[in-house]
């Protein structure tokens, strides 16, 4: 199965360590949605804008356990999308985004300028 991730999933990032066992197919970005940041990670949410990310090839164990990273509580739900690496899973932020920071350019690695 594959993945497209967007923050602290991405290479050098906070929660790179859970795609140890990932491989990267290439760099990828998704039109139709918006990124806020949510402190130390970020939310997509569908909107006008362009998301930036990175997709891999996950095992089942590895999907396992970033759903249970990222779908607890209800924070996140998977959305499938397409990739010129075939189809791949994308986690969507479910909580409003009202008074978040919106970072315009899509791209997590420029939160810093925001």
């Amino acid at each position: 199965m594959r993945i497209f991730v967007y923050g602290s999933l991405r290479r050098k990032q906070g929660n790179s360590h859970w795609m140890t066992n990932a491989q990267l197919l290439g760099q990828h970005s998704v039109d139709d949605y918006q990124l806020y940041s949510l402190g130390h990670y970020p939310g997509a949410v569908p909107g006008k804008g362009t998301v930036h990310g990175e997709v891999y090839r996950v095992d089942a164990a590895t999907m396992s356990e970033l759903d249970e990273l990222r779908t607890k509580a209800g924070e996140y739900a998977r959305h499938l999308i397409q990739t010129p690496y075939g189809s791949a899973w994308m986690y969507v932020y479910q909580r409003p985004v009202d008074g978040l920071t919106l970072i315009e350019s899509g791209d997590w690695l420029d939160k810093d300028r925001y």
